[in-house]
Protein backbone atom coordinates (compact mmCIF):
# COMPACT_ATOMS: atom_id res chain seq x y z
CA UNK A 1 0.00 0.00 0.00
CA UNK A 2 1.35 3.30 -0.91
CA UNK A 3 2.21 5.73 1.72
CA UNK A 4 -0.19 8.61 0.26
CA UNK A 5 -3.02 5.91 0.31
CA UNK A 6 -1.97 5.21 4.10
CA UNK A 7 -2.27 8.26 4.98
CA UNK A 8 -5.10 9.10 3.39
CA UNK A 9 -6.92 5.91 5.56
CA UNK A 10 -5.72 7.00 8.64
CA UNK A 11 -7.02 10.55 7.90
CA UNK A 12 -10.35 9.60 6.84
CA UNK A 13 -10.38 7.06 10.00
CA UNK A 14 -10.10 10.01 12.06
CA UNK A 15 -12.95 11.88 10.69
CA UNK A 16 -15.16 9.34 10.91
CA UNK A 17 -14.18 9.30 14.53
CA UNK A 18 -14.97 13.04 15.34
CA UNK A 19 -18.80 12.55 15.26
CA UNK A 20 -18.43 10.44 17.59
CA UNK A 21 -16.54 12.20 20.18
CA UNK A 22 -18.44 15.07 19.62
CA UNK A 23 -21.52 13.42 20.35
CA UNK A 24 -20.60 12.87 23.89
CA UNK A 25 -22.83 14.48 26.48
CA UNK A 26 -23.64 14.35 29.89
CA UNK A 27 -27.11 12.80 30.21
CA UNK A 28 -29.91 15.17 31.64
CA UNK A 29 -32.75 13.59 33.64
CA UNK A 30 -35.86 15.33 35.43
CA UNK A 31 -35.23 14.69 39.04
CA UNK A 32 -37.13 11.54 40.75
CA UNK A 33 -35.72 10.33 43.91
CA UNK A 34 -35.05 6.75 43.12
CA UNK A 35 -32.74 7.81 39.86
CA UNK A 36 -30.99 10.44 42.27
CA UNK A 37 -30.54 8.10 44.97
CA UNK A 38 -29.10 5.10 42.58
CA UNK A 39 -26.85 7.65 41.15
CA UNK A 40 -25.45 8.78 44.50
CA UNK A 41 -25.12 4.93 45.36
CA UNK A 42 -22.87 4.60 42.43
CA UNK A 43 -20.10 7.76 43.40
CA UNK A 44 -21.08 9.75 40.52
CA UNK A 45 -21.08 13.34 39.84
CA UNK A 46 -24.44 14.60 40.05
CA UNK A 47 -24.90 18.74 38.88
CA UNK A 48 -28.38 19.62 40.19
CA UNK A 49 -30.07 22.34 38.61
CA UNK A 50 -33.42 23.88 40.59
CA UNK A 51 -35.22 25.33 37.93
CA UNK A 52 -38.61 26.81 37.37
CA UNK A 53 -40.66 27.65 34.01
CA UNK A 54 -40.74 31.25 35.36
CA UNK A 55 -37.92 32.30 36.28
CA UNK A 56 -35.54 34.59 34.05
CA UNK A 57 -32.67 33.51 36.05
CA UNK A 58 -33.06 29.77 35.32
CA UNK A 59 -34.26 30.72 31.90
CA UNK A 60 -30.48 32.57 32.09
CA UNK A 61 -28.53 29.53 32.98
CA UNK A 62 -29.82 27.23 30.46
CA UNK A 63 -27.57 27.79 27.69
CA UNK A 64 -24.30 28.24 30.12
CA UNK A 65 -25.50 24.30 31.84
CA UNK A 66 -26.27 23.21 28.16
CA UNK A 67 -23.11 24.48 27.13
CA UNK A 68 -21.20 22.62 29.80
CA UNK A 69 -22.91 19.05 29.29
CA UNK A 70 -20.87 19.15 25.97
CA UNK A 71 -17.67 19.51 28.17
CA UNK A 72 -15.33 16.29 28.10
CA UNK A 73 -14.62 16.39 31.90
CA UNK A 74 -18.22 16.28 32.83
CA UNK A 75 -19.23 13.46 30.11
CA UNK A 76 -19.84 11.12 32.98
CA UNK A 77 -21.92 13.67 35.01
CA UNK A 78 -25.36 13.21 35.40
CA UNK A 79 -27.56 16.58 35.21
CA UNK A 80 -30.58 16.36 37.14
CA UNK A 81 -33.24 18.76 36.60
CA UNK A 82 -35.26 19.55 39.72
CA UNK A 83 -38.56 21.59 39.02
CA UNK A 84 -38.42 24.18 42.27
CA UNK A 85 -42.61 24.11 41.54
CA UNK A 86 -43.05 20.25 42.54
CA UNK A 87 -40.26 18.78 43.97
CA UNK A 88 -40.82 20.48 46.97
CA UNK A 89 -38.98 17.02 49.55
CA UNK A 90 -36.25 17.60 47.87
CA UNK A 91 -35.98 21.26 48.49
CA UNK A 92 -36.51 20.55 51.93
CA UNK A 93 -34.71 17.77 52.15
CA UNK A 94 -31.68 20.42 51.03
CA UNK A 95 -32.85 23.29 52.65
CA UNK A 96 -33.25 25.05 49.16
CA UNK A 97 -34.86 28.27 49.25
CA UNK A 98 -34.91 29.29 45.90
CA UNK A 99 -34.92 28.13 42.35
CA UNK A 100 -31.76 29.00 40.53
CA UNK A 101 -29.74 27.42 42.56
CA UNK A 102 -27.22 24.73 41.35
CA UNK A 103 -26.02 21.78 43.19
CA UNK A 104 -23.00 19.73 42.68
CA UNK A 105 -22.83 16.38 44.43
CA UNK A 106 -19.87 13.73 44.37
CA UNK A 107 -21.89 10.88 45.21
CA UNK A 108 -23.55 11.56 48.77
CA UNK A 109 -21.82 14.37 49.81
CA UNK A 110 -22.98 17.65 48.69
CA UNK A 111 -19.72 19.22 46.84
CA UNK A 112 -20.73 22.99 46.43
CA UNK A 113 -24.07 24.98 45.81
CA UNK A 114 -24.39 28.26 43.74
CA UNK A 115 -27.78 30.24 44.14
CA UNK A 116 -28.56 32.73 41.03
CA UNK A 117 -25.29 32.66 39.36
CA UNK A 118 -25.81 33.83 35.39
CA UNK A 119 -22.16 34.68 34.43
CA UNK A 120 -21.29 32.49 31.84
CA UNK A 121 -17.27 32.26 33.01
CA UNK A 122 -18.62 32.30 36.95
CA UNK A 123 -20.87 29.70 36.85
CA UNK A 124 -18.27 27.63 34.48
CA UNK A 125 -15.90 27.87 37.00
CA UNK A 126 -18.14 27.20 39.86
CA UNK A 127 -18.92 23.49 38.14
CA UNK A 128 -16.05 22.83 36.86
CA UNK A 129 -14.10 23.75 40.08
CA UNK A 130 -16.19 21.43 42.28
CA UNK A 131 -16.36 18.49 40.64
Amino acid sequence: MSKFKTLFLAIAALFAAIPVAASAQASLVEYSASSFRAAQEEGRIIIVDVHAEWCPTCRAQQPILNELRNDPRLADALFVRVDYDSDRAFLRAHRIPRQSTILIFNGREEAARSIAETNRNRLRSFVLGNI
